[in-house]
This record gives structure tokens, sequence and C-alpha cells, in this order.
């Protein structure tokens, strides 16, 4: 856990102290007290542990509200495998081909053009 996670928690900690503090007293601040720990849960899922693992896709994304979330101890997929390079030809060379054989064509249906005129 890194020092970020650890104060991200205890701020979590803090607010879920005053919930339960709160919840006991009667009138608007035990109408508080509910609000005050979905904040408490809301604080400890934007761990930045956390957050870097859902951008890398570690972590769990569909979670149910009000549920409780403990960072992963460590990688829940497996590494990614990385992609293969000189997979063909270059870009540059089948626009080229591309180009020359257009050319060529073009060449060989004027040239065929020319013996049979409609005159």
């Amino acid at each position: 856990m890194t020092t970020a996670d650890r104060k991200v928690e205890q701020v979590a900690d803090r607010l879920q102290r005053l919930a339960n503090r709160v919840s006991g007293e009667g009138g608007l601040k035990a109408k508080l007290a509910e609000p005050l720990a979905d904040d408490a849960n809301l604080i400890r899922r934007m761990k930045p542990s956390l957050i870097r693992a859902r951008l890398k896709g570690e972590a769990p994304t569909n979670q149910k509200p009000g549920a409780t979330v403990i960072a992963p101890s460590g990688p829940q997929l497996s590494s990614r495998p990385k992609p293969k390079k000189g997979g063909g030809p270059g870009p540059w060379l089948v626009v080229g081909v591309a180009l020359a054989t257009g050319i060529v064509v073009a060449k060989l249906i004027d040239w065929r053009g020319h013996a049979h005129p409609r005159d």
C-alpha cells in the first residue's frame, strides 16, 4: 500500500467514524449518517492503486454500490503479450507497388485503345 493509499484510507476511516458517531444521535444528524458512510466507501474506491489497476484492466469495474473494496494485492490478469514487429511489408512499399501497377494497367489500356480505332 502506497502512502497515497494510506492517506486516502485514513480520510475514509475518519469519515466512517464520524458517520458512526453521528448515527447514534437523533434528528438531522442521524439522517446525514448514511450519506457520510456512502461517501467513506466512495473515497475508499478512489485509492490511486485501485484507479491505476482499473486503467490497466486489472481490477473490476462493475461492482455494486455500497460494496466495500479492498485493493488487490497483485495483478489480476497475466501480462499482455507484446505485439510482433515486422509482420508484413511496409505501408509505403504497398502504396508504391499499387501505384506502379496502376500506371502499368493504364498504359496497357491506352496502348490497346490505339490498336482498334473507332473511325
